[in-house]
């Protein structure tokens, strides 16, 4: 199953891509599934209820949340999650929630994952291909890969519809909840994968994808 793992809608003041959008037409641009992954909120969920959809496409909830010391995408039970959180004591509660921190855009100028959290194994999964990013901000990526060891995913970071799907994780088990997603992540059973063909914002036909040849992590 391909997931976009990194969506913004309008819950993000950045975004201008609607929830109808993303149900409309993820399924064409090549996606079995999205992850909703607004700013420090998850109040999208009350308007779409989660997991899969009568046309197929899997919707799963989590969000982006800002610290000093890098952004993480979150997913897990973290609806009513406080705010303002140190990265450090952030990702402590992850972990004892049972759920599971990526962090995003790891190189982004100004928005830099703290390596420290990398080094010390607070966060293992990292933003491998990020569709907003320079290409050299995730060629960087492969040194805390062979440094660390971490686990390399792909997401567009979308904000349009034009962005949605540009950039996908390949699963390779089936995922039909927040649960499964999840586990699918800890277990490690994934490959980062990237669009092969341009995306109009009115694609009518699913995208062919192709593996990412920097990252190819599977176990």
């Amino acid at each position: 199953m391909r997931f976009d793992l990194h969506v913004h809608t309008t819950f993000s003041a950045c975004s201008r891509l609607t929830l109808g959008q993303i149900w409309q037409h993820a399924r064409s641009r090549g996606l079995d599934g999205v992850c909703i992954t607004d700013h420090d909120t998850m109040a999208a969920s009350d308007l779409l209820l989660e997991g899969i959809q009568p046309n197929g496409l899997c919707v799963i909830f989590g969000m982006e949340y800002a610290t000093s010391e890098g952004d993480f995408l979150l997913f897990g039970p973290f609806e009513a999650l406080a705010k303002g959180l140190s990265a450090p004591l952030l990702l402590r509660e992850v972990e004892a929630s049972g759920g599971i921190a990526i962090a995003a855009h790891p190189f982004r100028e100004g928005r830099a994952t703290n390596q420290q959290l990398i080094a010390t194994g607070h966060c293992t999964i990292v933003e491998g291909i990020n569709g907003r990013n320079r290409l050299h901000e995730n060629l960087l990526v492969n040194h805390w890969q062979d440094l660390y060891g971490i686990r390399p995913v792909g997401g567009s970071d979308a904000h349009s519809l034009d962005e949605l799907g540009r950039v996908a994780t390949s699963f390779h088990a089936p995922i039909r909840n927040r649960g499964e997603f999840v586990a699918a992540l800890k277990a490690g059973a994934y490959t980062p994968v990237t669009a092969t063909l341009p995306m109009a914002a009115t694609a009518p036909a699913a995208h062919a994808f192709s593996a990412h040849p920097a990252f190819a992590f599977s176990s």
